[in-house]
Formats: structure tokens, sequence, C-alpha cells
């Protein structure tokens, strides 16, 4: 990325945004109708697709059954085709399987599990085209189909991705912003709880407290989006159904 302007002098990113601005957010929830709940969401150029099956009984090995809740399962993959080089194994690899036990740390600490003990939940994400902030666009798309599927949450579970460039702190990274300190943010926005936070670089602790701020932030503004998009979803419903 060397000459590659980040910010401008006059504020404004490689994509004309603001340093707090977020990218378009389009998604449809209910894609898939053999589902439980499915969703797919585009954030900027990266594209997610999000499946949920369960609550159901337990498959597989009887010694993972916890008696008091649900196990949610998580499956991340990349699609071969998401990224400018080809993917030999688009999942099963190590930044696949450490994203799926990411996701499933971040759904534990929403998902109401204890209303369905002895049971199992499984999530399953799917990059398409990925251009930055892959985990958060992944948890964004899974919350949708969460809903979709009708399985009670503490709250929305909104993430982004936010970085460091020049003493600013940007929000929503794509790809070429990812290249330096960065962190990714998964909040329950209405009490303010942190599911999950994500470095996968070193940062200077007197930026962190600006980072995170900014990352609420975002995911508060996310938080709206995903709600305009449930509300419209809802309408949508009721409109086929005759209610």
């Amino acid at each position: 990325m060397a000459g590659l302007e980040l910010l401008s002098d006059q504020g404004y990113r490689l994509d004309g945004r603001k340093a707090t601005e977020l990218r378009k957010v389009q998604a449809r929830m209910g894609v898939f109708a053999q589902a439980d709940g499915s969703a797919y969401i585009e954030q900027g150029n990266t594209k997610a697709l999000a499946v949920v099956y369960g609550p159901h009984e337990m498959r597989g090995s009887r010694n993972r059954t916890l008696h008091d809740r649900a196990v949610i399962n998580c499956q991340y993959s990349m699609a071969t085709f998401s990224t400018a080089e080809r993917k030999r194994r688009p999942h099963g690899d190590r930044k696949s399987t450490e994203m799926s036990l990411h996701l499933k740390q971040t759904f534990e600490a929403a998902v109401m599990t204890q209303l369905y003990p002895r049971s199992q939940i499984d999530i399953y994400v799917k990059v398409l085209q990925a251009d930055g902030g892959n985990y958060s666009v992944c948890v964004n798309a899974a919350t949708l189909a969460i809903i979709d599927a009708g399985i009670p949450m503490r709250d929305y579970v909104c993430a982004c991705t936010v970085g460091f460039v020049d003493e600013t702190p940007l929000a929503d990274l794509c790809f070429a912003e990812e290249s330096g300190s960065s962190l990714a943010l998964a909040l329950l926005p209405r009490g303010g709880q942190i599911a999950l936070l994500q470095m996968d670089a070193r940062l200077h602790q007197d930026h962190l407290e600006a980072l995170m701020e900014a990352a609420m932030t975002a995911c508060k503004g996310v938080s709206k989006v995903l709600d305009e998009v449930v509300r419209r979803h809802l309408q949508e419903v009721s409109v086929l159904t005759g209610e």
C-alpha cells in the first residue's frame, strides 16, 4: 500500500467517505426457503450470506449436549472467488476455524440459549466477496438470519471494524484500510454490552479509547440499519400473508 493515501487532506477516504461514515448497507432476509432463517448482506463491496438451522435435536456426539441451554455451532467459509487470489481451501483452514470460533463466542453472548436446553443451533456464514471487515459483515448477516429464524436474542448483535490512520479513527474499514492497526467490535447496542473484541495487530494504548468510542458509535449506526431491514421485512411478510 506504499504511496496510497488512505485519508486526504480534506478528510476523505479512498471511496469518498468521511472518517466516521459507514459503507452503504443493503440486506435481505428470508433468501432461502429451505432454511429456518437466512439473510444476504452487502456492506460496501463485502458480501456475505448467512443461514440458520434450528433449534433442533443434537446431532453427532451426545457428549456435547448441554442440559441447561442450546449448543451454538458456527461455520465460516469464503467462496473460492471471494478474493483476487483463488483460495484452495475455502473452509477448514486456520483462519476459517478461528473466525468460526469468534462467531460462536459472539452469538453465545446474545442468543437466549437457555430457552432451548439439549438442543443445537447451526449458523453457517459464507463470504461471497471480500473487501474488508469480513468478521463484522458476517456477524451482521448472521444476526438477521437468526431473527428470520425466530430465535430470541437479548439484542441485535452489530459489528464494525475500525482503524487508525494519521491520528484519525476510521469506521467500517475496507480492505485497503485494514493494513494498519485495527480492531473489530461486536456490540449489543441497547445495553452497551461487548460480545467480542478482536485485534489482529498491535495497538498503542493511547489510541484504544478513541478507537473503542468510534467502534461503539459505528455499531450503533449499524444497529439502526439492521432494524430498518427487519422492519421492512416484517412489512413485506405481513402484506404477503394478508395480516
